[in-house]
């Protein structure tokens, strides 16, 4: 389940629970802190990709605290 995830405070990629760094960036500030979940299959066509400046396919959260 997403809800049970860490997610990157860098770039807010949805991380697996076990994770001490982020499969994207590689921080290590991960957070349970977050809401809004939005999966980006095509960052290349997506208006919500290009707000939050993402470029990869992925799940991200989309408020991190």
């Amino acid at each position: 389940m997403a809800a049970d995830r860490l997610v990157c405070r860098e770039c807010h990629r949805v991380n697996d629970p076990d994770n001490e760094t982020c499969d994207a960036c590689n921080s290590s500030s991960l957070t349970e802190d977050w809401a809004g979940y939005v999966v980006i299959a095509h960052p290349e066509e997506s208006e919500i990709a290009t707000e939050m400046q993402v470029t990869e396919p992925g799940s991200y959260a989309l408020k991190v605290r």
